[in-house]
């Protein structure tokens, strides 16, 4: 389709002919984090840390070592390392690109 473009000249797009021919704008972007192995790392973190505060315990007369509260505050401070990997993850992950490349 040749149209004539009052600024330009003769086969020049113009108007909707002129965004149908320039490339897409696409950017990168991170996985979900569902699909993260540092997500799995932190459900087997945070698994974990449950598991230790149920097995050590006041048994034989010892007092309890690992208590709920402090298990709850590894579980927090887990919990803050991995939204601050998922953020930096995504932090630099708009770096656009054209489809052409």
């Amino acid at each position: 389709m040749s149209a004539v473009n009052p600024v330009g000249g003769a086969g020049q797009p113009t108007g909707a002919d002129a965004a149908a021919h320039r490339p897409r704008r696409l950017s990168t972007e991170t996985k979900a984090a569902f699909k993260t192995t540092e997500f799995f790392v932190y459900i087997a973190a945070v698994i974990a840390v449950l598991i230790a505060s149920m097995v050590v315990g006041d048994d034989e007369g010892h007092a309890d070592y690992f208590r709920a509260d402090k298990a709850w505050l590894y579980i927090v401070i887990l919990t803050v390392g991995y939204m601050i990997s998922r953020g930096l993850a995504k932090s630099g992950s708009r770096e656009p690109y054209d489809e052409s490349r």
